[in-house]
């Protein structure tokens, strides 16, 4: 999954969409059998609240799905000192860059992952492409959610 030393300099390309040209390149694909089951985080009980989220929200990110066991870990040990940084009474900056750089190997942000040619597009439905009243979107959500009077402009 680290793509470090096959990213290609300079900036974040454009979506495909909007790229003008459209190059074929050749991938190598390895095929593997089976689903790579997320690991628990295991830093034990003094777990900064930022890392707890943010090893949940990668758990739930469309390219987690292309982990292998080796990511997950690769991805406990960036929290691990990420965790270490946040708690610190002294943050260090070159700690910060590491565990930047670590991510960025993981794919985590828009522009990592738009470097080595992965777009992730979520579903939309025909409903929410046409809510036109802002008000009406929260208020069908709500219904659908079961969110009380929380929403209620009645």
């Amino acid at each position: 999954m680290r793509a470090s030393s096959s990213r290609p300099p300079g900036p974040v390309p454009k979506r495909s969409e909007d790229r003008i040209r459209h190059d074929s390149n050749v991938i190598d694909k390895v095929h593997a059998f089976g689903v790579v089951k997320k690991p628990d985080l295991g830093l034990g009980d003094r777990v900064h609240p930022i890392v707890a989220d943010f090893w949940e929200s990668v758990g739930e990110s469309a390219q987690s799905r292309y982990y292998e066991a080796s990511d997950w870990q690769y991805l406990r040990t960036s929290l691990h000192f990420l965790n270490q940084l946040l708690r610190s009474n002294k943050p260090s900056a070159q700690m910060l860059t590491v565990v930047n750089q670590m991510l960025t190997d993981l794919l985590v942000s828009e522009g990592s992952r738009r470097r080595v040619r992965m777009e992730i597009e979520r579903n939309v439905t025909s409903q929410d492409a046409e809510v036109k009243n802002l008000s009406d979107y929260f208020k069908n959500l709500a219904e659908k959610n079961d969110l009380g009077d929380m929403f209620n402009y009645a």
